[in-house]
C-alpha cells in the first residue's frame, strides 16, 4: 500500500474510532489554520533554504552547508514520534531510501522533539537518515512552518497522554505543520510541500520523480 492510501485508511478509522467531540475539535484547528491559509507564508520552491545548524539523535550539530556540499538534500518536517502520521511518513521514506540515494540525494528529518526522544523515533522506525532536533522550533519558524496548539486541543491531546512539554522540553505547545523540501547543492528549493492538514503528507513516490526530472535537466 503507497502512503498516500495509507494516510487516507488512517484518516478513515480516525474518524470512526475518536469519540465525536473531540474529533470536530481536531478538525476545527485544522480548519482555523486553513483559513489563515498558513501555508502560504511558508518557505516556496525558489527560494533559498535558510542555513542550519541542528544537533542529531546523538547530540552532534549538523550543519546544511555541508550537506548540500554532498547533494540534492529532501528535508522532511514531522511533528513528532507520537505522530501516526508522522511515523507512516518516516517509514516510507525509508522504504525507498536506497532509491533517493542512487539519484544523487540525500534525506534528513527535522522535529522539535528533544535528541533523546528523536532517538527513539528514529530506532521505531529503524530510519537509517539523520534525525535533527529543530529545539523551541527556532529553525521552522524561520521558515514560516510553525503554529501554537489551542488550548483546547492541548487538552484532548493530554486526554491521549501525548504529553507534548516531556517531548519538546517547552511549554510553548508550538508545532510544525508537517512539512518536505527538495533543495539543489545551490541550497534553492526546487520542490515544496507544505499542507495545514497533518493528515495528508508528501507521497515518496513524488520525490523520486521530482529528483528524475531534475537529473535529467541538469
Amino acid at each position: 500500500m503507497d502512503l498516500t492510501t495509507a494516510l487516507q485508511t488512517k484518516r478513515n478509522a480516525s474518524a470512526r474510532n475518536i469519540p465525536k467531540e473531540k474529533y470536530e475539535v481536531m478538525q476545527t484547528s485544522t480548519r482555523q489554520l486553513q483559513e489563515v491559509k498558513l501555508a502560504e507564508g511558508a518557505l516556496k520552491t525558489g527560494q533559498k533554504l535558510p542555513e542550519f545548524e541542528l544537533p542529531n539523535v546523538h547530540g552532534k550539530n549538523i550543519k546544511s552547508a555541508d550537506l548540500l556540499q554532498e547533494g540534492t538534500l529532501v528535508i522532511s518536517f514531522y511533528r513528532g514520534g507520537w505522530c501516526p502520521y508522522c511515523n507512516m511518513e518516516l517509514k516510507a521514506i525509508q522504504s525507498i531510501l536506497d532509491q533517493i540515494r542512487e539519484a544523487g540525494a540525500q534525506v534528513i528529518a527535522i522535529t522539535p522533539e528533544t535528541p533523546d526522544n528523536s532517538l527513539t523515533t528514529s530506532e521505531k522506525n529503524e530510519l537509517e537518515f539523520e534525525v535533527l532536533s529543530d529545539i523551541d522550533n527556532k529553525y521552522a519558524k524561520e521558515l514560516g512552518l510553525v503554529f501554537q496548539l489551542p488550548e483546547e486541543l492541548v487538552a484532548i491531546y493530554d486526554s491521549f497522554n501525548i504529553d507534548l512539554v516531556k517531548h519538546n522540553e517547552n511549554e510553548d505547545h508550538e508545532l510544525p505543520m508537517p512539512a518536505t523540501y527538495i533543495v539543489n547543492t545551490d541550497g534553492e528549493v526546487i520542490y515544496d510541500f507544505v499542507m495545514e492538514d497533518y493528515t495528508y503528507r508528501l507521497d515518496p513516490e513524488e520525490i523520486l520523480s521530482v529528483l528524475k526530472k531534475t537529473a535529467l535537466v541538469s
